[in-house]
């Protein structure tokens, strides 16, 4: 089989959720055998003459397209879902070369809604990961720049998205700026929303890691008819670290992810300077993700906090092996949560907000705890709890079952991919026939 996953970026220059996981999947599919690409964007590609716009490269066994772009700003990636004449030409050569079977768009971000008429112009047919909720707010995260606030998804006037959108753009409200451009902005909200809702509508087959994110399309009214739940494959290190705590070592609880405002981390903080007894919290991320934000947090931290910065693959498992419970604060509808799951591999038990997708992956007094978002006396309660009882640890350690598999998470999709292209192949038939 040939396939093609679309994704909006890529490592090593982009690492992120799902840059990962496309990643993982592509080098296991051509593991497996199957011929796979991926067609991205990259400020730094160099065209070639061969393929239009894009460029080539190898990532091991898979064919990299990567389509020149200039570095994008938040405005410029909203506007590409309207057009984005140069990664549509560059698409149409990599179909034309490439030949897939069948396309993966794992992410549109910054690429234009065209590209599924090339596929529908030549008959190739498409499934989509449905991997946040960018499909129905523009800020993938569902919270408002306005106010920092959880936002349900768009009202029947896009008026929020309207106000999200001109608060991202940096005008103050209220300010006549933001006055004159409520009713520029809002039509094109609302266009945005069609073009996306009719392209779902398209997809052979649509796919989502959590009951909570699908449910979350289906009450906005997305075309989720032919949908699957299937849970993201967690990747396994060659050999998992063995377990390194010390009998009378302080309690250790750890968060690993991003330094930002929606993890929740000041509520955390906050929460666990007021914790009594012998225990300690160690935060691992990229300090320089929002440098204002993680030094916030060092002017909270007490002696007993410890910030890693940023992991490697390796250090991260070596570092779920000294924990004794892992974190989530998260304030925001998260749609997966990789860290809870590597965490359930390692065998470590989780309190995370009792929110989206970590309400549904967490099971309170099963394999974990949860608090309620933000709410600092929540945490603390729940922190001295685990401190004062760490007894409690060991039979949410045996609650545990362990997340599916890369391999078995694969083998999932390809059954999705053989269903697709066998009802593709009886719908040719028919369009023949007539």
């Amino acid at each position: 089989m040939r396939i093609l996953h679309v994704t909006h970026q890529y490592p090593p220059d982009y690492i992120g959720g799902v840059e990962l996981y496309t990643q993982t999947v592509a080098r296991a599919q051509a593991a497996a055998g199957q011929r796979v690409a991926v067609f991205t964007h990259d400020a730094a590609a160099i065209p070639t003459g061969a393929r239009g716009d894009s460029s080539h490269r190898r990532d091991g066994d898979i064919d990299i397209y990567a389509v020149q772009s200039t570095p994008a700003s938040a405005n410029r990636r909203f506007l590409a879902t309207f057009s984005h004449k140069t990664a549509a030409s560059a698409f149409a050569h990599v179909l034309a070369h490439f030949q897939p079977d069948l396309v993966h768009i794992q992410h549109l971000m910054g690429l234009p809604t065209a590209l599924v008429d090339e596929l529908t112009a030549r008959r190739i047919p498409f499934v989509v990961t449905l991997h946040d909720y960018w499909w129905g707010c523009a800020n993938a995260q569902l919270l408002t720049n306005d106010g920092a606030q959880i936002c349900r998804g768009p009202d029947a006037l896009y008026l929020n998205c309207t106000r999200c959108a001109v608060a991202r753009a940096g005008a103050p409200r209220p300010s006549r700026t933001a006055a004159l451009a409520m009713p520029l902005v809002s039509p094109l909200m609302a266009r945005r929303a069609q073009l996306l809702r009719q392209l779902l509508a398209r997809a052979a087959h649509l796919i989502t890691p959590t009951n909570f994110v699908a449910n979350w399309h289906q009450a906005q009214g997305m075309a989720t008819a032919r949908l699957s739940v299937l849970p993201l494959g967690v990747e396994r290190p060659p050999q998992m670290p063995v377990r390194t705590r010390e009998a009378q070592a302080p309690l250790r609880f750890t968060y690993i992810g991003s330094l930002a405002w929606q993890k929740g981390l000041h509520t955390l903080l906050a929460a666990f300077t007021q914790v009594q007894g012998d225990a300690s919290l160690w935060i691992a991320g990229d300090p320089n993700t929002d440098a204002i934000y993680a030094q916030s947090l060092n002017q909270m931290a007490d002696a007993r906090v410890h910030f890693l910065g940023k992991l490697d693959r390796q250090q991260v498992w070596h570092t779920l092996a000294q924990t004794d419970m892992v974190v989530a604060p998260s304030l925001c509808y998260e749609s997966f949560s990789l860290l809870v799951h590597e965490a359930f591999v390692a065998g470590v038990p989780v309190l995370a907000s009792r929110l989206g997708a970590l309400a549904e992956v967490v099971h309170d007094g099963i394999d974990g705890m949860l608090a309620a978002p933000g709410d600092m006396e929540a945490w603390r309660t729940a922190l001295q709890s685990v401190v004062d009882q760490p007894e409690q640890l060991a039979p949410l350690r045996a609650g545990i079952r362990a997340p599916l598999t890369v391999e078995a998470h694969v083998d999932k999709l390809m059954e999705i991919y053989a269903e697709v292209l066998r009802a593709n192949a009886t719908l040719g038939q028919d369009q023949e026939a007539e």
